[in-house]
This record gives structure tokens, sequence and C-alpha cells, in this order.
């Protein structure tokens, strides 16, 4: 299935159970409901996902449900995120295999890679699929930088095709898009960065709070890429408190908690991540609690 990068991509939380198993009919109602809040696809394992507690088995399952479910009316991405470039193929190769229609790579993790090592494992992975690629570049968390020097490495593999842009500088938009057009699709990744980016003219988001509420991120959006940026801006305001949650070390406790609230999702977490508890959970619900009393009209 084709990807085409623009809209909105949630970066799905897995869902577990009090037994800590995968909850595959609370994932299905979680895939119902951002089917039905219009976003382009949905990527799995990435780091809201759990990608680090989660096993190759278990990203298998949920990437055949969610194939399954969608019968190719939106594309599966599976992310890919490991230590050693053979691991890093094989997981590729085997995504495809589950029926995934592209992937999201990170560089190599654990290791602070150079430039030249960085390229080719995204040369190597690349050359071993033909699924189309999403590269992650987020130095904050992750220590590696793609440079835009790097990108110039890669503007021949026509597998690499998009950037989850986490840098947190807004202008590197304006940088990729001056050095390279429309050769790569910039999704921002950083939710309180949502307006900015889009305004610069990204094509589109990874996004985490979508997984609570995707009707209002893809309102941005919608709002933004038809020049509506007054509506655009009324939305963000008010979502700005909730999008903290998503640069916040617990992210993955705080997003689970607000898709509680919304009924689309389950609140346990997988060790040796802990639920939210004291005085930080009761500010979470009270950012909660405020949000859904003035949510906007949409």
């Amino acid at each position: 299935m084709k990807i085409q990068w623009s809209g909105v991509f949630p970066a799905i939380t897995t869902k577990f159970n009090q037994n800590d198993e995968l909850d595959l009919k609370m994932f299905e109602k979680s895939l119902a409901a951002q089917e039905a809040g219009g976003v382009k696809g949905i990527i799995i394992g990435g780091s809201l996902g759990e990608s680090s507690t989660i096993s190759n088995e278990e990203k298998e399952k949920l990437v055949r449900f969610a194939v399954s479910y969608f019968k190719e009316r939106l594309p599966v991405i599976v992310n890919v995120a490991e230590g050693a470039t053979k691991d890093g193929v094989a997981l590729a190769i085997a995504a495809k295999s589950w029926g995934a229609s592209g992937l999201m790579l990170l560089p190599p993790s654990r290791y602070k890679s150079t430039a030249e090592e960085t390229v080719t494992y995204f040369r190597t992975i690349a050359g071993a699929t033909d699924l189309p690629i999403l590269l992650y570049n987020n130095p904050i968390d992750y220590k590696t930088e793609i440079t835009i020097d790097m990108f110039t490495q890669m503007v021949d593999l026509p597998s690499i095709q998009a950037v989850k842009e986490s840098t947190r500088d807004v202008t590197n938009v304006t940088r990729m898009k001056n050095r390279f057009g429309d050769r790569f699709k910039i999704l921002c990744g950083v939710d309180t960065l949502t307006f900015e980016e889009l305004a610069a003219g990204a094509d589109g988001l990874v996004a985490g709070l979508v997984c609570a509420f995707p009707k209002e991120t893809v309102a941005i959006y919608n709002y933004i890429k038809a020049e509506k940026y007054k509506e655009a801006l009324g939305i963000y305001r008010w979502f700005m408190p909730l999008l903290e949650f998503d640069i916040d070390p617990q992210l993955v406790q705080y997003i689970k908690l607000a898709e509680v609230y919304e009924g689309i999702g389950t609140e346990y977490v997988r060790a040796p991540r802990m639920p939210l508890a004291g005085e930080r959970r009761a500010r979470a619900i009270r950012t909660i609690e405020e949000a859904l009393t003035n949510r906007p009209q949409l």
C-alpha cells in the first residue's frame, strides 16, 4: 500500500491488560477512533508504543491485527529501533511479511554512531527492503543527529522518503525545504511545535496526543493547510497544556491516562514503567479535566 507522507500519523500506544498481556480489544477500539478522526496511517512500536519493552512477537501480533482491521484503508508503519544493523535488516524484512506498508527508522540505538556509521546503517536497511522509510531525527532523546549533509548522502535511495523532524529546531523545516524541495517529506515529531512547523511548510505530523484526541489534532492540520490560521491557533492554544505531556520523560503514562478519559485506552504500562502517582498524577488529571471542560467545538 502506497504511503502519502502528509496528514497526521499517530505513534500509537501499546494497550496492555492487568496481566501485562496485549489488550487487542482496546487496541481495536483505538484504531477505530483514529480512523474516525481522520488520520492517514498509524505507527506501531515507537517510543510511545513502549518499543523497548515489547517483543518482536508482540509487534507482529499488533501489526497483523491492524493490517487485518484496516484492510488497506490506512497504512500500517512499523518502528525499527535496533542496536545491530543485522537486527534492523531482519526486522525490516519481517515487517513486510507481516503486511506492513512502511517503516520508521531510528539511528542505531544504545550507541552514538558517527555520521558515516549512521548513513551506512540507513543505507544497508534501505537496501534490504522496498518498503518506504520515514527516518526519525531526534538528537535530543537519541543523541544522534541526522544532519542535512547526511540527508544529501541518501538522496539516491528512493525508499527513504520522509523524516520525522524532532530536533526541536523549527528552522530545520525551512533548511530541508531549501536544500531538497519536496524530495523528503517532513513530518513534525514534537507535539508542542505542531502549529509552528506546519505553518513553516511541514507536510504532516507524527503525533502523540492524537492517540487520545485524534479529531482535534487532525483539525489543526486541516486548518493550517487551508491557511485558516486563526481557527488552528484557537484549537492549538486550548491543546497546549495537553501537548506538554508529549515532551515529558513519562509521556507514555501521561498519554495513556488521557486515552482512559476518552475511553480508548488502558493505563497499564510495562515495567520498569509505572503508572503516574501522587501529585504528578493529580496535576495530570487536573490538566485533562480542565481541557475536557473547555473543549472547543469543531
